[in-house]
Parts: C-alpha cells; structure tokens; sequence
C-alpha cells in the first residue's frame, strides 16, 4: 500500500517536528519535514501532500507570542494553499505550538462573529510553564470525521507549554462550540473521567495544566479537517515512554487515524 506523503513544516526554532516525523512513520505514513523558506521558494508544495501536520515547539522562539511569527507566515503567505487543503478535505493536524499556529492563523477561528476571533490561547492561568503527564479524551460529538473511531480511545501523553489555556471571547461562544461539535479534546482525570461539566471555568489542576475554560484541550474546524490540541501525543509511541500511571494510552491511534485520513 503506497504511503501517504504527510508535510511536517519546519521554521527556526520547531523542534518537535522529528518527534511527529517518526509517529507519521510508525502509523504508516510517509513523514517529510520541509523548512518554511523552502515552501515559500516553492521548491515545495502544500499541493504535493496528502495531510499537513504542524509540529510543536518554538518556532521562531515565540518571538512574537507563542505560534505568533508561524501564524503570520501561514497567513500571509501559505493562506490560498492552506484554504486549497481545507476545501479539499485533505487533514491538518497541529499540536502545541503548531496548534497555537492555527488558532492565530485563523484556521483555527472557532465560532465566527463579526469583529474577529472568537477563541484564543493565552497563558496559563497559573502564569508558568508547564510540563506533565495528562489524561485526554476525545469529545462525543465532535464533528471531525477522521476523528470518529477515535472515540472510545483514552490518551496518556505529556503537556509542555506556557501559553496553553484556552480561553473565549464569552458564555455565548462555549455553547457555540460545543452545540457545533467544535471541542475535539478535554483534559480528564487519571480515571478517565470528566473534570468537570461542560460550561464550567474547568477542572482542577493539574489535571487540567492550565485552566482552559471548560477543560479543552484541543479543538476543530467547522470542515471537521482542521484538528489542534495542546498536549503532544507523539511523545507517547512507546510503552517506555510512559513515566507511570496505568498501561496503555499511546498516542499512535491518533496519527493511525490521521494517515488513514490522508489516504
């Protein structure tokens, strides 16, 4: 069966692109990590890829707000390509910095309104950086089919971030994305269990690292194509990866279902 060729983007300062580079590959995929001036000369094409994942990291040192500089390159040069991916159906997966990336870029809008974006990212409520282990789960109903046989499935990986709380612009926006099957992951607790109900501020920390509202830790597009999450399940492949807790939880069927996607 022929691979599916998965663009990784790279810019000055990512440095979880290899890590989603050998997850790509392990799910079946064939992973090509491309730095942006590359795309930009267009000796690379988004056009020539299946799926396009946006990795983690610090892309040019979140110089400019975390996935700040990255989001303004997407926006301003890589946006007809990118909306060229979206209309096609073709998946986008972007994960902590890479997710940041997306939001900031607008691919990631949430609920639209007049007046510009409705959701953001924004430092965590407890004003430092984070790095642990959480629980998550993706939400019943979300609307990203390459999702839906995912949702049964419990993951176990690690958080790394500073700015990763979700936040909204108000109540409003919340019930809009949750009646609109917007909210594609949530924090749980060890037991797999619900922090919180849906609507509340959130969770307790640190099952919830860093106080997104309503305990979300990823999201999607109204296309159900465009999927980002702050937690990095390609740092969880392994079971020797995993520091502790309960077995199982790896991050794989995550990118299994992301390269079935792309097929």
């Amino acid at each position: 069966m022929t691979k599916p060729p998965i663009l990784i983007p790279h810019a000055s300062g990512t440095n979880r692109d290899q890590e989603a580079a050998q997850a790509i590959e392990i799910a079946g995929g064939d992973p090509r990590v491309v730095h942006v001036n590359r795309l930009l000369s267009g000796e690379v094409s988004f056009g020539d890829h299946a799926a396009i994942l946006i990795p983690g990291g610090f892309s040019y040192g979140d110089s400019l707000g975390a996935g700040g500089r990255l989001a303004l390159e997407l926006r301003t040069w890589f946006a007809d390509e990118l909306d060229a991916a979206v209309r096609a159906g073709r998946p986008i997966l972007g994960i902590c910095n890479g997710f940041q990336a997306l939001v900031k870029a607008g691919l990631l809008a949430g609920p639209q309104r007049t007046g510009g974006r409705t959701v953001t990212l924004t430092h965590n409520s407890n004003g430092r950086f984070e790095c642990r282990w959480v629980t998550l789960g993706i939400e019943p109903g979300c609307r990203s089919s390459w999702l839906a046989s995912l949702s049964e499935v419990v993951f176990r990986c690690p958080v790394a971030h500073g700015e990763g709380r979700m936040a909204v612009a108000d109540p409003e926006v919340l019930e809009s994305m949750d009646d609109g099957g917007l909210v594609a992951f949530r924090y749980l607790d060890s037991g797999a269990t619900p922090l919180a109900p849906t609507g509340r501020a959130g969770g307790t920390y640190p099952a919830n690292p860093n106080g997104s509202v309503a305990d979300i830790a990823g999201m999607c597009d109204a296309t159900g194509a465009v999927v980002g999450l702050m937690p990095h399940p390609e740092d969880h492949i392994f079971d020797w990866q995993r520091p502790s807790g309960p077995p199982g939880g790896s991050g794989l069927p995550l990118f299994e279902a992301f390269v079935e996607a792309a097929r």
